[in-house]
């Protein structure tokens, strides 16, 4: 009787003992989950393995409606309401995998929409802090997080363009919104040597996925590839009304 109740009292806590962001996903899940990361993360090109660990490790039905499950590890975006959506794998893969992220990386997202990027970072930075403007998805975010057991993770309610100065410098910096220019103040929070990935162009088209580098008082903008994102909204968007306005 003992050796059984000492049995259950051990399954019981395995849950508790989980890495974060590690779940107990039915094996229909799993396999969904594996082949995604088999079929287009790793064969379209991403080698980095503690990203390809993230993405296998981190369940993105999670972060989606429960509606929307049996979608979950199809490689495109979803809606999650608010007019936003989770990005698709490959790009969340791609835009990790080019911030070049170490164990001991502080790293600072612009737009956590559901948190899955968020919690992809977190599996492989020492830190993340994520910014949301929309007050209904920065709580369901900060929910899921939670739940998952991501102690690493920082949110917080508020305008991206600004950054999150009393947390600066970062080592690297993502904005998973489409803005016309890089916001000063975030270059300003980069430490020297620091990566920002961004989609960068027409907030209403398509943009281009860039890398942006800084060095001292310069910066340099490497072009990754051609990416369709929901626009950054804020301060970023009346900027662009108001330039908008100004041109003959």
């Amino acid at each position: 009787m003992k050796k059984i109740l000492a049995a259950l009292l051990f399954w019981g806590l395995i849950p508790t003992l989980l890495p974060a962001g590690t779940t107990s996903d039915p094996a229909w899940l799993q396999r969904a989950r594996e082949a995604l990361v088999h079929n287009h993360i790793q064969g379209r090109g991403i080698s980095d393995p503690r990203v390809i660990r993230a993405m296998l490790d981190v369940p993105r039905h999670a972060f989606i409606p429960a509606r929307l499950e049996s979608q979950a590890y199809a490689d495109r975006p979803l809606p999650i309401g608010e007019g936003q959506t989770i990005s698709q794998p490959y790009i969340v893969a791609l835009m990790t995998e080019s911030l070049e992220l170490s164990d001991h990386s502080r790293v600072l997202e612009i737009g956590t929409g559901s948190g899955y990027q968020a919690a992809i970072l977190a599996k492989i930075a020492q830190e993340v802090y994520t910014i949301e403007i929309r007050e209904k998805l920065y709580r369901s975010a900060g929910e899921v997080l939670r739940g998952l057991k991501f102690a690493n993770v920082q949110t917080r309610q508020g305008d991206g363009y600004f950054g999150w100065e009393d947390a600066a410098p970062f080592d690297a910096i993502m904005i998973t919104a489409a803005v016309d220019h890089v916001p000063p103040p975030l270059i300003e929070q980069l430490k020297d040597g620091g990566r920002l990935v961004l989609p960068l162009g027409n907030p209403f088209s398509y943009q281009n996925l860039v890398l942006v580098t800084k060095r001292g008082e310069d910066v340099s903008v490497k072009q990754i590839t051609g990416v369709l994102f929901v626009p950054m909204t804020g301060y970023a968007m009346e900027r662009g009304q108001t330039e908008s306005k100004k041109s003959p």
